[in-house]
Protein backbone atom coordinates (compact mmCIF):
# COMPACT_ATOMS: atom_id res chain seq x y z
CA UNK A 1 0.00 0.00 0.00
CA UNK A 2 2.78 2.42 0.94
CA UNK A 3 4.73 1.58 -2.21
CA UNK A 4 1.67 2.29 -4.35
CA UNK A 5 1.16 5.62 -2.58
CA UNK A 6 4.80 6.57 -3.12
CA UNK A 7 4.53 5.81 -6.83
CA UNK A 8 1.40 7.92 -7.16
CA UNK A 9 3.11 10.82 -5.39
CA UNK A 10 6.23 10.61 -7.53
CA UNK A 11 4.14 10.82 -10.70
CA UNK A 12 1.19 13.07 -9.78
CA UNK A 13 0.43 14.19 -13.34
CA UNK A 14 0.57 10.99 -15.43
CA UNK A 15 -2.84 11.90 -16.86
CA UNK A 16 -1.45 15.00 -18.57
CA UNK A 17 -1.43 14.40 -22.33
CA UNK A 18 1.59 16.60 -23.02
CA UNK A 19 5.08 16.45 -21.62
CA UNK A 20 6.12 19.08 -19.09
CA UNK A 21 9.29 19.68 -17.12
CA UNK A 22 10.09 17.63 -14.07
CA UNK A 23 9.57 20.44 -11.56
CA UNK A 24 6.14 20.29 -9.90
CA UNK A 25 5.74 24.07 -9.91
CA UNK A 26 6.54 24.16 -13.61
CA UNK A 27 3.90 21.50 -14.24
CA UNK A 28 1.29 23.57 -12.44
CA UNK A 29 2.33 26.69 -14.32
CA UNK A 30 2.06 24.77 -17.60
CA UNK A 31 -1.45 23.62 -16.72
CA UNK A 32 -2.52 27.08 -15.61
CA UNK A 33 -1.13 28.80 -18.70
CA UNK A 34 -2.60 26.10 -20.92
CA UNK A 35 -6.02 26.73 -19.38
CA UNK A 36 -5.70 30.47 -20.00
CA UNK A 37 -4.71 29.97 -23.63
CA UNK A 38 -7.57 27.49 -24.09
CA UNK A 39 -10.04 30.15 -22.91
CA UNK A 40 -8.77 32.58 -25.56
CA UNK A 41 -8.96 29.90 -28.24
CA UNK A 42 -12.51 29.02 -27.16
CA UNK A 43 -13.48 32.70 -27.35
CA UNK A 44 -11.99 33.07 -30.83
CA UNK A 45 -13.75 29.90 -32.00
CA UNK A 46 -17.08 31.07 -30.59
CA UNK A 47 -16.96 34.65 -31.88
CA UNK A 48 -14.87 34.21 -35.02
CA UNK A 49 -12.83 37.25 -33.97
CA UNK A 50 -9.19 37.45 -32.85
CA UNK A 51 -10.11 39.51 -29.79
CA UNK A 52 -7.80 39.15 -26.78
CA UNK A 53 -5.20 37.25 -28.79
CA UNK A 54 -2.73 39.78 -27.38
CA UNK A 55 -3.15 38.13 -23.97
CA UNK A 56 -1.15 35.16 -25.25
CA UNK A 57 1.68 37.43 -26.38
CA UNK A 58 1.62 39.20 -23.02
CA UNK A 59 1.79 35.82 -21.29
CA UNK A 60 4.84 34.89 -23.37
CA UNK A 61 6.53 38.15 -22.31
CA UNK A 62 5.59 37.37 -18.69
CA UNK A 63 7.20 33.93 -18.99
CA UNK A 64 10.53 35.25 -20.32
CA UNK A 65 11.87 36.65 -17.00
CA UNK A 66 10.96 33.36 -15.29
CA UNK A 67 12.91 31.55 -18.00
CA UNK A 68 15.87 33.91 -17.53
CA UNK A 69 15.98 33.67 -13.73
CA UNK A 70 15.56 29.90 -13.91
CA UNK A 71 18.51 29.67 -16.30
CA UNK A 72 20.64 31.82 -13.99
CA UNK A 73 19.71 29.78 -10.94
CA UNK A 74 20.35 26.46 -12.68
CA UNK A 75 23.80 27.63 -13.79
CA UNK A 76 24.47 29.14 -10.35
CA UNK A 77 25.88 32.23 -12.04
CA UNK A 78 26.00 34.24 -8.82
CA UNK A 79 28.89 31.97 -7.75
CA UNK A 80 30.39 30.69 -10.98
CA UNK A 81 30.38 33.83 -13.14
CA UNK A 82 29.54 37.09 -11.30
CA UNK A 83 30.08 39.31 -14.35
CA UNK A 84 27.74 37.22 -16.49
CA UNK A 85 25.30 37.19 -13.57
CA UNK A 86 25.20 41.02 -13.44
CA UNK A 87 24.73 41.33 -17.22
CA UNK A 88 21.90 38.80 -17.40
CA UNK A 89 20.33 40.21 -14.24
CA UNK A 90 20.09 43.57 -16.01
CA UNK A 91 18.32 41.91 -18.95
CA UNK A 92 15.99 40.22 -16.46
CA UNK A 93 15.26 43.59 -14.87
CA UNK A 94 14.09 44.93 -18.24
CA UNK A 95 11.60 42.09 -18.72
CA UNK A 96 10.28 41.39 -15.22
CA UNK A 97 7.63 44.19 -15.35
CA UNK A 98 5.92 42.21 -18.13
CA UNK A 99 4.98 39.53 -15.60
CA UNK A 100 2.97 41.92 -13.46
CA UNK A 101 1.75 44.03 -16.38
CA UNK A 102 -0.95 41.49 -17.31
CA UNK A 103 -2.93 42.55 -14.23
CA UNK A 104 -3.78 45.79 -16.04
CA UNK A 105 -5.44 43.87 -18.88
CA UNK A 106 -8.46 43.86 -16.58
CA UNK A 107 -8.95 47.39 -17.93
CA UNK A 108 -10.28 45.74 -21.11
CA UNK A 109 -13.12 43.96 -19.33
CA UNK A 110 -16.42 44.79 -21.01
CA UNK A 111 -14.85 46.33 -24.14
CA UNK A 112 -15.83 43.40 -26.40
CA UNK A 113 -19.30 42.14 -25.35
CA UNK A 114 -19.39 39.17 -27.72
CA UNK A 115 -19.50 36.61 -24.89
CA UNK A 116 -20.90 36.65 -21.35
CA UNK A 117 -19.04 39.08 -19.11
CA UNK A 118 -18.23 36.32 -16.63
CA UNK A 119 -16.27 34.47 -19.30
CA UNK A 120 -14.05 37.45 -20.09
CA UNK A 121 -13.61 38.07 -16.35
CA UNK A 122 -12.46 34.49 -15.76
CA UNK A 123 -10.21 34.60 -18.83
CA UNK A 124 -8.45 37.86 -17.95
CA UNK A 125 -8.10 36.94 -14.27
CA UNK A 126 -6.60 33.62 -15.35
CA UNK A 127 -3.92 35.42 -17.38
CA UNK A 128 -3.35 37.94 -14.59
CA UNK A 129 -2.89 35.07 -12.13
CA UNK A 130 -0.39 33.37 -14.44
CA UNK A 131 1.58 36.59 -14.79
CA UNK A 132 1.52 37.21 -11.06
CA UNK A 133 2.77 33.70 -10.32
CA UNK A 134 5.51 33.92 -12.92
CA UNK A 135 6.57 37.29 -11.55
CA UNK A 136 6.59 36.25 -7.91
CA UNK A 137 8.49 33.02 -8.63
CA UNK A 138 11.02 34.82 -10.81
CA UNK A 139 11.62 37.55 -8.23
CA UNK A 140 12.01 34.86 -5.57
CA UNK A 141 14.63 33.07 -7.67
CA UNK A 142 16.47 36.35 -8.14
CA UNK A 143 16.23 37.17 -4.44
CA UNK A 144 17.89 33.87 -3.56
CA UNK A 145 20.70 34.52 -6.03
CA UNK A 146 21.18 38.07 -4.78
CA UNK A 147 21.48 36.75 -1.23
CA UNK A 148 24.35 34.61 -2.49
CA UNK A 149 25.83 37.49 -4.48
CA UNK A 150 25.42 39.98 -1.59
CA UNK A 151 25.42 38.03 1.71
CA UNK A 152 23.52 39.81 4.45
CA UNK A 153 21.21 41.66 2.05
CA UNK A 154 17.95 42.58 3.74
CA UNK A 155 14.72 41.38 2.18
CA UNK A 156 12.97 44.72 1.66
CA UNK A 157 16.11 46.44 0.37
CA UNK A 158 15.83 44.16 -2.64
CA UNK A 159 12.10 43.52 -2.95
CA UNK A 160 10.67 47.03 -2.75
CA UNK A 161 13.06 48.64 -5.29
CA UNK A 162 12.31 45.76 -7.69
CA UNK A 163 8.56 46.20 -7.22
CA UNK A 164 8.90 49.96 -7.58
CA UNK A 165 10.66 49.48 -10.92
CA UNK A 166 7.98 46.95 -11.88
CA UNK A 167 5.27 49.49 -11.09
CA UNK A 168 7.08 52.12 -13.15
CA UNK A 169 7.38 49.65 -16.00
CA UNK A 170 3.67 48.83 -15.77
CA UNK A 171 2.77 52.50 -15.98
CA UNK A 172 4.98 53.36 -18.95
CA UNK A 173 3.83 50.19 -20.70
CA UNK A 174 0.12 50.80 -20.15
CA UNK A 175 -0.10 54.54 -20.80
CA UNK A 176 2.75 56.02 -22.91
CA UNK A 177 3.04 52.50 -24.40
CA UNK A 178 6.77 51.95 -24.06
CA UNK A 179 8.04 48.37 -23.88
CA UNK A 180 11.10 46.48 -22.67
CA UNK A 181 13.11 46.76 -25.88
CA UNK A 182 12.58 50.52 -26.21
CA UNK A 183 15.67 50.91 -24.08
CA UNK A 184 17.52 49.78 -27.24
CA UNK A 185 15.19 50.79 -30.09
CA UNK A 186 13.96 54.09 -28.65
CA UNK A 187 16.28 55.11 -25.80
CA UNK A 188 15.89 58.86 -26.44
CA UNK A 189 12.10 58.78 -26.36
CA UNK A 190 12.03 56.60 -23.26
CA UNK A 191 14.63 58.60 -21.34
CA UNK A 192 12.98 61.90 -22.33
CA UNK A 193 9.64 60.73 -20.97
CA UNK A 194 11.19 59.51 -17.71
CA UNK A 195 13.06 62.79 -17.28
CA UNK A 196 9.80 64.72 -17.76
CA UNK A 197 8.14 62.56 -15.13
CA UNK A 198 11.02 63.22 -12.73
CA UNK A 199 11.35 66.99 -13.14
CA UNK A 200 7.57 67.61 -13.33
CA UNK A 201 6.20 65.36 -10.54
CA UNK A 202 3.08 67.50 -10.04
CA UNK A 203 2.20 67.31 -13.72
CA UNK A 204 2.59 63.52 -13.54
CA UNK A 205 1.01 63.12 -10.11
CA UNK A 206 -1.41 60.44 -11.27
CA UNK A 207 1.47 58.49 -12.79
CA UNK A 208 3.49 58.63 -9.58
CA UNK A 209 0.36 57.78 -7.60
CA UNK A 210 -0.08 54.62 -9.68
CA UNK A 211 3.60 53.72 -9.26
CA UNK A 212 3.39 54.15 -5.48
CA UNK A 213 0.12 52.20 -5.19
CA UNK A 214 1.18 49.30 -7.39
CA UNK A 215 4.67 49.06 -5.88
CA UNK A 216 3.24 48.70 -2.35
CA UNK A 217 0.53 46.31 -3.54
CA UNK A 218 2.98 44.02 -5.38
CA UNK A 219 5.40 44.08 -2.44
CA UNK A 220 2.60 42.97 -0.12
CA UNK A 221 1.51 40.27 -2.59
CA UNK A 222 5.07 38.96 -2.85
CA UNK A 223 5.71 38.95 0.91
CA UNK A 224 2.32 37.35 1.59
CA UNK A 225 2.80 34.53 -0.94
CA UNK A 226 6.31 33.96 0.34
CA UNK A 227 5.08 33.61 3.92
CA UNK A 228 2.10 31.47 2.93
CA UNK A 229 4.57 29.09 1.31
CA UNK A 230 6.48 28.86 4.60
CA UNK A 231 3.31 28.54 6.68
CA UNK A 232 1.87 25.56 4.80
CA UNK A 233 5.04 23.46 5.02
Amino acid sequence: MKVAQMKSISRPYRWVLFKTTGNEMDRMLTLSMGFSIALVMARITYTGKLTFLSLIWNLFLAWLPYLISGFMQKRNLAYTNPIKFVVIAFVWLLFIPNSFYIMTDLFHLGEHPNVPNWFDLAMIISFAWDGLLLGVLSVRQMEKMMQQFLPGMRELLFIYPIMWLNALGIYIGRYPRFNSWDIITNPIGLSTYLIKMTIHPIQYKYAWGMVACFSIFMTLVYLTIKRISKAIH
